[in-house]
C-alpha cells in the first residue's frame, strides 16, 4: 500500500544535489527506500545507487528497485554490471531497455545517473589481482560499455533518456591511473569515486585522522579528472568487525566519521551515496557498515542527527564542496576542478593536527556484486 509520504509529483531531479544509499541486489527496495526517508535524526535520504540492472535470480528482468523508487520518489544512480563479458552485459542493456519502456517518463525523471561498471579497473590492476578480487574488466572494454549504454539511451522511446548523465565507479587511486584517466574519463560525464580511510592500513587510518584521509582521496580525485563532474558513490566507516591496521570499527566510530565525513563534509554539498544502509557481511570479522541493523528499523545503530558526542566536533575545516583552492561547486555535480586544489590537509578538533602524504596503497577490499553463470546476481567480500 502507498504511504501518504511517498506521494510526490514527478520531477526532474536534475537540479538537486543526491543524498542517499547504496543497496544491493535482491532486498526489499520498498521497505528499504522509506526507512531510509525516514531514519530518525535525518532527512532527505532519498536517493539509492545500484549495482546492477537485473533483478537477483533472473537473467535480465528490470530490477524491482524500480517500482520501489517510483513508489517511494526515490532518485537512482542506477549501475551495470560490467566484468562477466559482452554477453552478460548485454543483459543489462537488455533489462535497462525494457525498464524504460515499461516505467517511461515516471522512472525517467527518477534517475541521477547511470554508471557503467563498479571498480572493474581496481580489481583488474595488479594490486586488484593480489588481493584475489574477483574479476575486474580493461579500460577499452569499459569504454565500449559506456557507449553501448548510450546507445540504448539514445535509441530507446525516441530517447526519452537521452539527457541522462553516463559515468563510471572506481576507487579513488583509480582515478589517478594512467589508464583510468587516458581511457575512460573522456568517455564519461561524471565520475563516481569510493574512498575509505578505513581500508589504509598502510597510512596511520585511525578515526583521528578520518578527515584527513578522506580529503586526500576527494581532492587528488578533483585533480586528476580536471572538469569532470566528482560524486562520491561509496564511503562509510564501520560498525562491527576486525580492526584494520589503525582502523577500530565501532558504533563510536562510525558515528564519528559519519558528522566529520558525511555532516561536515558532503551531504548537501556533493552528491552522495553512503555506505551502507544495511550491510551483510558473511565472512567472520568482516566489517559491517550498515547503519541499521534491519531494514524494518529507523532507528540506526547510532546518532545521524549530525552531533558529534565525544572527541571531534564534526565541523570541517573546509568544504568539499568547494574544491579546494581554486573549485567550483555544480548543482547535481557537487564539486569539480576548476584550479588548482587544496593539499588535503585536514585538522580535527580535540586531536593532534596531521599532515599526512596521499597514500600509495590501494583499497584492500570493497563490496561488489558478481554475476553467478545463471544470471544471478549476489554481493561477495574481496579481501
Amino acid at each position: 500500500m502507498e504511504k501518504s509520504s511517498d506521494r510526490a509529483p514527478s520531477v526532474e531531479h536534475c537540479d538537486e544535489i543526491y543524498k542517499g544509499f547504496n543497496y544491493g541486489a535482491g532486498i526489499d527496495f520498498l521497505t528499504s527506500f522509506r526507512t531510509a526517508k525516514t531514519l530518525v535524526g535525518t532527512s532527505g535520504f532519498s536517493s539509492a545507487r545500484l549495482y546492477t540492472m537485473i533483478e537477483a535470480n533472473t537473467t535480465n528482468t528490470p530490477t524491482s528497485a524500480i517500482s520501489a523508487a517510483i513508489a517511494t520518489n526515490t532518485s537512482l544512480l542506477l549501475g551495470l554490471y560490467c566484468s562477466a563479458g559482452q554477453l552478460a552485459f548485454e543483459n543489462e542493456t537488455i533489462a535497462l531497455t525494457a525498464a524504460i519502456v515499461a516505467y517511461g517518463q515516471p522512472f525517467v525523471d527518477l534517475i541521477a545517473g547511470i554508471s557503467v561498471g563498479s571498480e572493474d579497473l581496481y580489481r583488474s590492476s595488479p594490486v586488484g589481482i593480489q588481493n584475489k578480487s574477483p574479476p575486474g574488466d580493461t579500460a577499452a572494454n569499459l569504454v565500449s560499455y559506456i557507449d553501448q549504454t548510450r546507445s540504448v539511451l539514445n535509441s530507446t522511446l525516441n530517447g526519452i533518456a537521452k539527457h541522462k548523465k553516463v559515468g563510471h565507479v572506481d576507487t579513488w587511486q583509480m582515478w589517478q591511473s594512467a589508464e583510468g584517466i587516458a581511457n575512460v574519463l573522456s568517455a564519461v560525464d561524471f565520475v563516481g569515486v569510493d574512498a575509505y580511510p578505513y581500508w589504509q592500513k598502510n597510512d596511520s587510518n585511525a578515526i583521528a585522522n578520518d578527515i584527513t584521509f578522506f580529503e586526500q582521496a576527494y581532492q587528488a580525485t578533483l585533480a586528476a579528472v580536471g572538469d569532470k563532474e566528482v560524486w562520491v558513490t561509496e564511503t562509510g566507516w564501520p560498525v562491527t568487525g576486525s580492526t584494520f591496521g589503525q582502523a577500530v570499527p565501532s558504533k563510536e566510530n562510525a558515528q564519528r566519521y559519519w558528522v566529520d565525513v558525511g555532516c561536515g563534509r558532503l551531504f548537501g554539498k556533493v552528491n552522495t551515496w553512503w555506505y551502507t544502509l544495511q550491510d551483510y557481511p558473511t565472512a567472520e570479522g568482516a566489517p559491517g557498515f550498515g547503519v541499521v541493523n534491519t531494514i524494518q528499523n529507523s532507528t540506526a545503530l547510532f546518532d545521524l542527527s549530525c552531533k558529534m558526542n565525544g572527541t571531534g566536533n564534526g565541523n570541517s575545516t573546509r568544504s568539499v564542496g568547494s574544491a579546494g583552492v581554486g573549485g567550483t561547486s555544480t548543482a547535481c555535480g557537487g564539486a569539480v576542478a576548476t584550479g588548482s586544489t587544496g593539499t588535503g590537509t585536514g585538522v580535527l578538533e580535540g586531536s593532534t593536527s596531521s599532515t599526512m602524504p596521499v597514500s600509495t596503497a590501494y583499497v584492500t577490499s570493497t563490496v561488489v556484486v558478481v554475476p553467478t553463470p545463471a544470471g544471478k546476481v549476489r554481493r561477495r567480500w574481496r579481501i
